[in-house]
């Protein structure tokens, strides 16, 4: 049994992530994210372990006196898991749930959904975002179980879990993009707790497409590890995130910091570095790797009961709102909005106004 010791420090209002190894650099940036030690479990069974600020951050340690079962097989013990949480706490939560780099802190990535009056309001709901299991902003990640493949059902566990502990029965879930998926996870796993839920700009099971375009992420950072496959998965990833429209919008033309560049080369460049600074590779392998495993069969689908609002946006390259609105018609009690957006998938971050006003009317509804 793998058994994961938590010695982790908070630093007010954001995680302080433990170092990983020099040749792969990790920080637990604000946006769009996700490190990583092993032992044998000799200590009696404890209460969970729990370091908090004031700011609503804490990391705490799971499975301390019984061990999580990953779908490949493998016990593992004391997993940490960074979360943030917003507002009173109570038996029913609004889980949020992050996107492949994303982070715990909800109200950094997503500010046009997260605030008073808006979908995500801490005045009216209990919320919590935590890091994922297999992520680099503070949760337990994949050298620490020996890097062992992970799956969508792991990180919704553990997900399971940290609501136990923190006292919720019920529970609401929104998540975009890798979030979507995980979503889409919750309502597979543990349909009798989810009231209700969110699935933005996400597929049921990933298509080739969007598998291909994950292998050759993962085959350049295997290729070029240390950072520089790294900034090349990014890149490629973000032409995914954007689409033809967007980037003519934003970056046509010779770039306004490098003379005689390309707007589009010096951006590119300028997203791989971010990314590099602030991310694991190893992480990124294994959560695009659980990405790829991902699937809801159209049986499975047929059988969730839960009242879900799918949003498909009209000019995403990476889950076309065709995909994402054919699974949505599988599902019995759904509604399907598409948000008209020329900024591709990421429209769900960058142009999320609208989005904010159809969320909340949803999760406002009488259940």
């Amino acid at each position: 049994m793998t058994a994961v010791q938590a010695t982790h420090v908070i630093v007010q209002g954001a995680p302080d992530v433990p170092a990983a190894p020099a040749s792969i650099p990790v920080n637990a940036g604000p946006t769009n994210t996700e490190q990583e030690r092993p032992a044998v479990q000799t200590e009696p069974p404890q209460p969970a372990f729990r370091l908090q600020t004031a700011s609503g951050f804490q990391t705490l340690t799971l499975f301390r006196d019984h061990p999580l079962l990953l779908d490949c097989g493998r016990p593992v013990s004391n997993v940490r898991v960074a979360c943030h949480s917003y507002g009173a706490p109570g038996p029913h939560a609004t889980l949020v749930t992050h996107a492949l780099t994303g982070t715990s802190a909800v109200h950094e990535w997503w500010p046009a959904l997260f605030g008073p009056g808006k979908a995500l309001d801490p005045a009216r709901q209990f919320i919590v975002c935590s890091n994922v299991l297999g992520g680099c902003a503070g949760s337990s990640g994949p050298q620490e179980f020996g890097n062992s493949p992970l799956t969508l059902r792991d990180m919704v566990a553990v997900q399971r879990e940290l609501l136990r502990e923190l006292g919720v029965s019920r529970v609401t879930v929104v998540g975009g993009s890798m979030g979507g998926m995980q979503v889409y996870e919750w309502l597979r796993s543990y349909p009798d707790l989810v009231t209700r839920a969110v699935v933005i700009g996400a597929p049921a099971r990933h298509s080739p497409w969007a598998t291909g375009l994950n292998v050759v992420a993962r085959n350049a950072i295997r290729l070029a590890p240390g950072g520089e496959g790294l900034k090349v998965a990014r890149q490629v990833a973000m032409l995914s995130y954007r689409s033809p429209e967007s980037l003519a919008l934003t970056q046509a033309g010779e770039s306004r910091t490098r003379p005689g560049e390309a707007a589009i080369a010096s951006y590119l460049e300028h997203q791989g570095q971010k990314l590099q600074a602030r991310f694991c590779e190893h992480s990124y392998c294994a959560l695009t790797e659980a990405m790829d495993a991902f699937a809801l069969s159209d049986a499975e689908l047929r059988t969730i009961r839960t009242s879900v609002l799918v949003v498909g946006i009209s000019s995403d390259v990476l889950y076309p709102a065709s995909e994402v609105r054919a699974h949505a018609a599988l599902l019995p009690n759904a509604e399907y909005w598409e948000l008209d957006s020329p900024h591709g998938h990421d429209a769900f971050l960058m142009d999320a106004h609208a989005l904010d006003e159809r969320v909340r009317a949803f999760l406002n509804q009488a259940t």
